[in-house]
């Protein structure tokens, strides 16, 4: 890796930019697109097809001080109730609209909490579902699971709906650090939970740890990342924390004199970068790390892996249709994105429509550079040939393109007639290196949307 002063020389300690899981980036939506065009777009999905659905719950029983999420506190079963009916009713309205025989590739319920939700409300959701498509042969369901809103009877309740893999969120172990950003989850309480979810069956566990949190210190992170190493997980998604109390007032309750510094930042995500390296987990796009037989790791020494809102993926299908508040779809026609307010999503559902509140309907360019970002983010290089085959771009224009990158980037990356390539040493500066490709206007308040480079 360069060291930190080159790192900073080019920008990285300073930069804000998109995580690019779209493009263009949802400040970037419009309200021009409506529910109209979102019902057009569901429609002229081909019979047959897989699809990918998301299921959003924005409902929290506590509402921690680091997220940045659009959810809301509750302390009863109530609004969830409600909240369910309202899922039921758009589920339904989605079905009416799908072609035949349309089957589930994906399935990713998250939040919020999900399994805030009892288990009679998750088997109504299941059946729900059920009645839109049923699930592919090689079908993955995936839950966000908050170890301390788990208990057997929804466990058992989740297995039965056909979950096969669970999303634990960790961010930390370190008692002051779980203090100061709102979440008292223990180790002990976590283990618990994976050991219940495991004992249903359900192997398949994905884990997310974040840098950058108050207090946090590279021997701190290294404590945690050993403990959640003992609870082996498949996949772990190493996320670098985002404070915008600008846009989340719930974070200026953190001791914004404890954060780490943008070089601190850097030196706590290589430390546990090579305490997952050394424990064999192979490193998958920026900020991913996955067992060599999982299916993110698989997909990527096949050139397979995908990026989206949830992330890094394997799955194969061309459309992800979001159900429930503030969830965004994508189709090969655009984005859509429902109204983020459940009052909102739910008055729209109850009037027979869907809730689209803004979306973007892509061009040829956003196609082309949303693939060059994508390839940049998944595999850190960029096939010309494929660029040319498969969008139409002019072979010449391209590199034309990719020398400009590497100017700005001070020669520092491998351009070539085959392509561009981002080297192992300059690979912290991707997401900046993705931003020069994106055509859209990233200054003004619309900068301030985005999180720190490292």
């Amino acid at each position: 890796m360069k060291n930190e002063t080159q790192l900073a020389r080019l920008g990285l300690f300073d930069a804000k930019v998109p995580r690019y899981t779209s493009y263009p980036t949802a400040p970037h939506f419009a309200d021009t697109i409506d529910d109209r065009s979102h019902a057009r777009w569901i429609a002229a999905v081909p019979e047959g097809a897989q699809v990918s659905l998301y299921l959003h719950v924005p409902f929290c029983r506590r509402l921690c001080w680091f997220c940045a999420c659009r959810t809301q506190g509750t302390a009863s079963l109530g609004p969830l109730e409600s909240y369910v009916q309202t899922l039921e009713a758009e589920l339904a309205l989605l079905r009416d609209h799908l072609a035949p025989g349309v089957t589930l590739s994906r399935l990713h319920w998250g939040g919020g909490t999900p399994t805030l939700l009892d288990a009679a409300m998750i088997e109504r959701l299941a059946a729900a579902i059920a009645e839109v498509a049923p699930f592919a042969e090689t079908y993955e369901f995936s839950v966000e699971i908050d170890p301390n809103e788990i208990d057997a009877p929804r466990a058992e309740a989740l297995k039965r709906a056909g979950m096969s893999r669970a999303s634990i969120g960790v961010q930390d172990f370190d008692s002051e650090i779980q203090q100061a950003i709102g979440r008292d989850q223990s180790y002990e309480v976590t283990r618990d939970a994976i050991e219940m979810i495991r004992a249903q069956g359900v192997l398949s566990l994905n884990a997310d740890i974040l840098y950058g949190l108050p207090h946090q210190t590279p021997q701190r992170i290294a404590a945690s990342v050993q403990k959640l190493l003992s609870l082996a997980p498949d996949r772990v998604a190493l996320y670098g924390y985002a404070h915008v109390p600008w846009m989340a007032r719930r974070q200026s309750l953190l001791p914004s004199d404890a954060l780490p510094t943008p070089a601190e930042r850097l030196r706590l995500f290589e430390t546990a970068r090579r305490l997952f390296r050394w424990d064999g987990y192979e490193e998958i796009g920026i900020d991913h790390f996955a067992t060599k037989d999982d299916g993110l790791a698989m997909a990527q020494r096949l050139g397979r892996l995908r990026r989206n809102f949830q992330g890094y993926t394997d799955d194969p299908a061309e459309v992800l249709i979001g159900v429930g508040a503030s969830s965004i779809s994508r189709f090969p026609q655009g984005y859509t994105q429902n109204a983020p307010a459940t009052s909102k999503h739910t008055g729209a559902i109850r009037e027979g429509r869907f809730s689209t509140a803004r979306g973007h309907a892509f061009t040829a360019e956003d196609r082309l550079r949303g693939r060059i970002i994508e390839a940049l983010m998944c595999d850190f290089q960029v096939s010309a040939a494929e660029l040319v085959a498969g969008y139409g771009a002019d072979a010449a224009d391209l590199r034309r393109l990719f020398t400009q990158a590497n100017a700005a980037f001070e020669g520092g990356l491998d351009v070539s007639p085959e392509g561009l390539r981002i080297p192992e040493d300059m690979r912290p500066l991707t997401r900046m290196i993705a931003r020069h490709f994106d055509s859209y206007d990233h200054s003004g308040a619309g900068r301030a949307r985005h999180s720190s480079a490292i």
